[in-house]
Order: structure tokens, then C-alpha cells, then sequence
């Protein structure tokens, strides 16, 4: 038996040769955390190993819990498989399901534009990968009624036919495969669904209707970024259906666009914010008060500020119940010593006299005029402090009413901003109104950052989870750093996929000291514990991480230097009361990672207490393991002796209530 390898020659055979180790290690991961005394939160996630540390005086520190923070954290729904790192070689021959932006194709009619190209660049790159392309989108046909583009389904693919110079068929009058001849779908064309507005179980995200919406297809592609912030069928309720959910390269450009927006390593950092209703808003400024350091409201949020702040404003510009909420941010931002500006003057309409307009101070008497827009004050304030900042968000608009013949302050705060974006300064620019007021020559390249939709980014900063980023299969976000995590990384590694409480690979790693151990485990307090557990028994050839292994394994266990020996997977949860989660820990992109990553005669062992849950797993390792994986020593049932002689805690506890277990080996040829 060669040990290093895992192979097996008897049930009762010791695995490896025993052998203890005394060298400890503590691991430290990061995510939430504050910056400084000013209590800046930060929408981030870090893994930090440290140097070895012989001492356990760890585990009895409650106040050191929070250095074992996992990466499973509020913002860790970010990190998405995108199609970019999807092996390319896995789209041939697929058939792939793509969420276009309807918005990003109509937006841009006629010529062919950059950004056109920049959205279109997901449907070329999987047909030329040979994938078989699905589009599925929607369009208001009321909306672009000047449009004949959008007047019917048929228009429409001609439309995208001749933008993609690739022949797209329609499919009318229903949805999924069933509906299509196949006959139809030759070698080099698109199929374009029917349009989703015309389906009630879109926007309710209809499990029947998501379902069907897959039928036939096995790889969904996500590239409508603007719709994160909805449930629907076609973003969120058909990734259930598919075996891989992806962000397109439009989606995963914005996504990584969002995520700077929360990035603080340029600074000073200024937000200029917009709008109105102040109390919808309040989440969303009260991370920004503690991202920024300064923030210039205009808007008629600026009116809820200077109330606050003590100065004279009109009633009837004082948004009802949210005076608290002003008073909360502008405590916030004193205890951080961020500025806090506001309009200077105003742009205001007369109200006796009709078409009558002038620019007053906003510290005066407004009574009789109505607030149109920022005035020329207040923009040579913003033009005067804006060189002071390297890091620039301008989120809503800076007018006071829907006048748009008095957007004068909006389009030089435009101009500024632009400017800014040629001084080496980071400027983010997010709404239509802000988006809008750069006037750029044909062909000429902006140095800004644009969000023409605002929704997704208000709902981001408020903290909550954005359902179509949500859905999509996640990745690891940072690579380990293996040299530190063991002590000699070439060693075979065991990975133990749903390792629980972490018994099973703690005895495991004392018995067997020449090879690694990692654990995978999406509970996060359980990956806490066990962390801790490695101080206390100072190992330094194991390590657990918190995970979804079905989508991250790949991304993890590639990185590691050594070879992968043995994948474990024991006893995972059956779900019978959801059909659909029956058996979400092995699905087709764990088994084909596994399977692709296990060195030739490595071996994966499946184990569990219902037997049907064994035969699940082990169908779907035979049947997505491309004819590499066979059952090791025949196909002998699955009542084999654990190999072993290490049981899991949940094995311990069937076997002591006289209950069988069911395994088998599975060896990779």
C-alpha cells in the first residue's frame, strides 16, 4: 500500500503510517472589520494567516472570537462564478441559457457603440465556444413604440441577428425547448425566447414557470445586472433548474464596478448625493457617512440636513418623520470628523410670477419661490473642495423639482466631475441624472464610472442582499495562502467536503501526519470552532474553511501545490421535504471539479445512513465524472467496513443505536 496515495489493499489496513506533531498554528480571518477609532465600516472580507503561535490562550478568549470571522459574511454573496474563469472547454456541445439587459440593446439603436459591443460580448464568446445559445429577455413594446425593432418577437431577432451578424431564431408563443423543433436549431444560430413580459410567472418567480423556462438548458448565464435588485423567474428562480449559474462579462464588469463603490483605499473620499426621500435613503446614507470622508447633499435631501443642522427651512420642503434620522447621520459624522456641506444658493421659480426664476441664498427666506436647482454658489463651492478629494461618488440628482429647463447645475457639476476624472481623481457616477450630464463627443472615452440605474446601487449601500447576485453559484474570493496554512504544502492533501464539527479530520490528522487535511463547511460557526480547536491541539496539517464546496471547490483546491489524494464526502443532510435540495451538496460542477482535480488512483469515499442518499451520490459521481471515476475493488454492495478505522460523529452516533451505514470507494483511473 502506498500510503501517500490513499490506495487501499484491505478494510482493516492501517491508512497510513501514525505520526504525532507538537507544532501549533493560529489562523485569523477577517471580515466586517473597522478601521481605526472612527468606526469605519468596511464592506469587505479578508482571510489573514498569521505566523505560528505556540500558545492556547486563545480558545479561552472570548474577545479574540471575532478573529476567526468567516468568509461567509453579509458581502460574500458577491463573489460569483462568472464565465469568465468557466472553463471553456466545458461550453461546447452545452446548451446555455442567457439573461440579456434589454435596457443595454435598445439603448443604443442604430450603429453599433462601444458599450453595445461590451454587452453583446457574452453571446459571441459562447458561440464561438460552440455553446448552443438560448436569449431570453424582455422589452416594453410601449416604451419603444417609435421603435420597429420591438414591435413583435420576429422584428426583434432581426434586430439582434443583425448586431450579432448571427442568424437568431424566434420562438413564439411559449417557453422552453418543448415548445421548439429542433429540427429548426442548425449548427450556427441563436434561439430567442418569447418576450418575459408576456408571463405572469416572470415577476413572481413561478418555480413551475422557472422550471419550464430551463427546460433542456444545463448552464445559465446571467448578463442583466440591472435587474439584481428583482426576484424573478429569469434571474433567480431558473438557477435551480441549471447545473452552473454564471455572471456574463457585462454583469461581472458592473459587479465589480459596485464593489468599488464601498472600496476606501483612495482617499480622501467625497459623496455628493441627490434625490429626495430622505427616510428610504437613511440605510444608505448612514454607510456612506461611515465610508466617506465628506458628503455634499443637494437635492432636496440637503433640506433635511439643514434642518437638522439648525437653519431656518420652508415646512413644506421638511420630509414628514425624517428629522431623527438627519440628526443620527450628523452625529455620526461629528464623532468621525467628516464635513458635512449643502447648497450655498438655489436656482428658484417665482410662485406669483410665472416663468419668473433667481438665484437666492439657502440660508434666506424661500418662502414665495420654489427650489429648482444647486446655484452658481454652490457650484463654485463644490469646484473649490473638489481638488481636495481623490475619490468621487455622485449618486441622484441635484434638482428640487422635474423642471428639466432648469438642469443648468446638474450639467456643470457634470463638467467638474469630468474634469476631476482627467486629474487622476476615482469618480463613480450613478443614476440617469448624473450619467446624463456628460457631454462627450462621439467616440471620445470618459474616465468615469457609470451606473445609469440607481436602484441597485441605493439597495447595495443599504446593506441588503441583491437577489440576482444572490442566485448566482458563488466562488472563493481569495487564493490560500497554503505555505502558511501547513507545514509542508507538497504533502497528498484529504479534503473533506461538509466537514461538520471537524472530529472526523481532527483524529485524522493525528493519525495520519503525512498528508494535509482541509475541511469544507458552509456553517460558519462551526468552521469558528474547529479553527479554534487547531490552536488548542496545535496542528499544522489541517485547516478548515467556510464554504459552499459545490461551487468553490474548484477554485480552492486548484491553487493547492500538492496533489489531491482523497475527497470526503459522509452523511450529508437529505432534504425530502424539497425535491429540489434532495441532493444540492453533489451536483454536476462538484463532480466534475473533483474529477478533474483528483490525481490518477485518487480515491473519493461516500458515505451515509439512508441508502438512497449513498446511490444519489454515487450515480452522480459515475455519471458526471467524464468515465473517470469507477467503483474501487467492484461493485460489492455498500455495506464495506469503514477503511479507515476513524469514524465521523454522526457515524458514531448510527452505529451506536445498532443502525447500518452505507458506503462505497470511488477511484479515479
Amino acid at each position: 500500500m502506498q500510503g501517500c496515495n490513499f490506495q487501499l489493499s484491505s478494510s482493516r489496513s492501517p491508512w497510513l503510517e501514525p505520526r504525532m506533531s507538537s507544532v501549533g498554528f493560529q489562523v485569523a480571518m477577517h471580515s466586517g472589520y473597522f478601521l481605526g477609532g472612527s468606526g469605519l465600516c468596511r464592506l469587505k472580507c479578508r482571510v489573514q494567516c498569521s505566523q505560528l503561535w505556540q500558545s492556547t490562550s486563545l480558545v479561552n478568549n472570548q474577545k479574540e472570537k471575532d478573529r476567526y470571522s468567516c468568509i461567509d459574511q453579509p458581502t460574500s454573496y458577491l463573489h460569483v462564478q462568472s464565465l469568465r474563469n468557466f472553463p471553456t472547454q466545458k461550453l461546447c456541445g452545452e446548451v446555455v441559457m442567457v439573461r440579456l439587459d434589454s435596457a443595454v440593446l435598445l439603448g443604443h439603436l442604430g450603429p453599433c457603440t462601444f458599450s453595445l459591443e461590451r454587452a453583446l460580448l457574452t453571446i459571441k464568446y459562447l458561440y464561438k465556444a460552440r455553446a448552443k445559445v438560448i436569449i431570453v429577455t424582455s422589452w416594453d413594446t410601449t416604451l419603444h413604440s417609435n421603435n420597429p425593432e420591438v414591435k413583435s418577437i420576429d422584428s426583434f431577432a432581426e434586430y439582434l441577428s443583425s448586431i450579432l451578424q448571427v442568424e437568431v431564431i424566434p420562438v413564439d408563443g411559449g417557453l422552453g425547448l418543448t415548445s421548439f423543433k429542433k429540427e429548426k436549431w442548425v449548427q450556427n444560430s441563436i434561439i430567442l425566447f418569447e418576450n418575459l413580459l408576456n408571463f405572469r410567472g416572470e415577476v413572481a418567480n413561478c418555480n413551475d414557470f422557472s422550471q419550464k423556462l430551463a427546460s433542456g438548458a444545463t448552464i445559465f448565464v446571467n448578463d442583466s445586472f440591472s435587474l439584481s435588485h428583482k426576484i424573478l423567474a429569469s434571474t433567480v428562480g431558473i438557477t435551480r433548474f441549471c447545473y452552473a449559474s454564471l455572471a456574463g462579462f457585462h454583469f461581472d464588469e458592473e459587479l465589480t464596478r459596485l464593489i468599488k463603490i464601498t472600496d476606501t483605499t483612495r482617499r480622501p473620499y467625497i459623496a455628493i448625493v441627490g434625490g429626495g426621500n430622505f427616510l428610504r435613503k437613511a440605510p444608505a446614507l448612514r454607510m456612506l457617512i461611515s465610508l466617506c470622508d465628506g458628503l455634499f447633499f443637494v437635492g432636496k435631501l440637503s433640506f433635511q440636513i439643514m434642518k437638522g443642522l439648525g437653519m431656518p427651512v420652508p415646512s413644506q420642503f421638511i420630509e414628514r418623520n425624517a428629522i431623527m434620522e438627519a440628526l443620527q447621520i450628523i452625529e455620526v459624522a461629528r464623532d468621525r470628523n467628516v464635513p458635512i456641506y449643502y447648497p450655498t444658493d438655489l436656482w428658484c421659480l417665482n410662485n406669483d410670477n410665472c416663468g419668473t426664476s433667481g438665484v437666492i441664498n439657502s440660508a434666506g427666506q424661500l418662502d414665495g419661490w420654489t427650489p429648482a436647482d444647486i446655484g452658481p454658489s454652490t457650484l463654485e463651492k463644490i469646484s473649490s473642495i473638489i481638488p481636495l478629494y481623490k475619490k468621487i461618488l455622485w449618486i441622484g440628482s441635484t434638482k428640487y423639482d422635474l423642471a428639466e429647463e432648469f438642469s443648468v447645475g446638474a450639467t456643470q457639476l457634470g463638467q467638474i466631475l469630468e474634469k476631476a476624472s482627467f486629474d487622476s481623481c476615482e469618480v463613480i457616477l450613478v443614476g440617469s441624472a448624473a450619467c446624463n450630464t456628460l457631454r462627450r463627443k462621439t467616440g471620445s472615452s470618459s474616465q468615469c464610472i457609470e451606473f445609469k440605474n440607481a436602484t441597485v446601487v441605493w439597495e447595495f449601500l443599504k446593506g441588503r442582499i441583491l437577489p440576482g447576485i444572490a442566485a448566482l453559484d458563488k466562488r472563493y474570493p481569495y487564493r490560500i495562502p497554503w505555505s502558511t496554512v501547513f507545514c509542508d504544502s507538497t504533502l497528498p492533501l484529504v479534503v473533506d467536503i461538509g466537514s461538520g464539527n471537524g472530529l472526523f479530520l481532527f483524529e485524522m490528522a493525528k493519525r495520519y501526519e503525512c498528508s494535509n487535511f482541509l475541511g469544507l463547511e458552509m456553517n460558519g460557526k462551526l468552521v469558528i470552532r474547529c479553527l479554534q480547536g487547531m490552536a488548542l491541539y496545535e496542528k499544522r496539517n489541517l485547516y478548515f474553511v467556510s464554504t459552499n464546496a459545490t461551487s468553490t471547490f474548484h477554485s480552492i483546491v486548484s491553487s493547492y501545490p500538492g496533489r489531491l489524494s482523497l475527497v470526503t464526502i459522509q452523511c450529508p443532510n437529505p432534504d425530502f421535504n424539497k425535491e429540489q435540495n434532495r441532493w444540492r451538496m453533489v451536483r454536476r460542477m462538484l463532480v466534475e471539479a473533483v474529477a478533474d482535480l483528483l490525481q490518477t488512483n485518487g480515491q473519493v469515499y461516500l458515505q451515509s445512513d439512508v441508502e438512497s442518499v449513498l446511490l444519489g451520490m454515487k450515480e452522480q459521481f459515475l455519471s458526471y465524472g467524464n468515465g473517470q471515476l469507477v467503483v474501487d475493488g467492484g461493485d460489492c454492495g455498500h455495506r464495506m467496513e469503514n477503511p479507515f478505522g476513524v469514524a465521523s460523529d454522526w457515524e458514531r452516533h448510527v452505529l451506536a443505536r445498532g443502525a447500518p451505514m452505507y458506503r462505497t470507494m470511488l477511484r479515479k483511473v
